[in-house]
């Protein structure tokens, strides 16, 4: 069993990293924001109320997230040799949360993946994405604003995980395949789990 989280800044690319970690070590994937994009596109009630949070760059509450998380966990990750958490947590309380969760399930998070790179790098990224994807988020208001959120209540997370000895920091600029192979072989190195192939 092993758990992880993928810890980064929005544009990061937490997304094509998380890819390639389920692969490698046949892992369930849980991203919060294709959880939420999927409930806004179905117009679910809650879906709505992200729309609202997600529009103005803003977190979605802990109560909600976590409720989602557990709904998520419990339908979907059964069976699993592990999950990779995409997105989440993104505050302390909801670090404290997700413990609570994984403890109920009978284990516990092993590794948290911090992806690093500069802010001029990540505007530029996100900017780039909006064009090929259309994704309305990804302008540069939005951005900064996502950022400014992100500095502000995310990044004291990488305080709480160091402190617990499972921050494992990763420089996320350069060649995907090589910022890749640094974050298996740290994770090796701190949980022990063997490499699948």
């Amino acid at each position: 069993m092993l758990n992880l989280v993928l810890f980064g800044a929005p544009g990061s690319g937490k997304g094509t990293q998380s890819a390639k970690l389920i692969d490698e070590f046949g892992l369930h994937h849980i991203s919060t924001g294709e959880v939420l994009r999927d409930h806004i596109r179905r117009e679910t009630d809650l879906g709505k109320i992200a729309k609202q949070y997600i529009d103005e760059g803003q977190l979605i509450p802990d109560e909600l997230m976590i409720s989602i998380l557990d709904d998520v966990l419990e339908k979907e990750a059964k069976g699993k040799d592990g999950v990779i958490f995409d997105g989440f947590p993104r505050t302390i309380p909801q670090a404290e949360a997700l413990k609570g969760l994984l403890q109920k399930r009978g284990t516990d998070l092993h590794a948290v993946v911090g992806l690093e790179v500069p802010e001029e790098e990540l505007i530029e990224r996100m900017l780039n994405r909006g064009k090929e994807t259309g994704r309305a988020d990804d302008n540069f208001d939005t951005i900064k604003k996502r950022l400014n959120v992100y500095h502000s209540q995310t990044s004291p997370l990488r305080d709480y995980y160091n402190k617990e000895g499972k921050y494992l920091k990763i420089n996320g600029s350069g060649i995907v395949d090589d910022i890749f192979n640094e974050i298996v072989e740290g994770i090796v190195r701190k949980t022990g789990v063997a490499r699948r192939k």
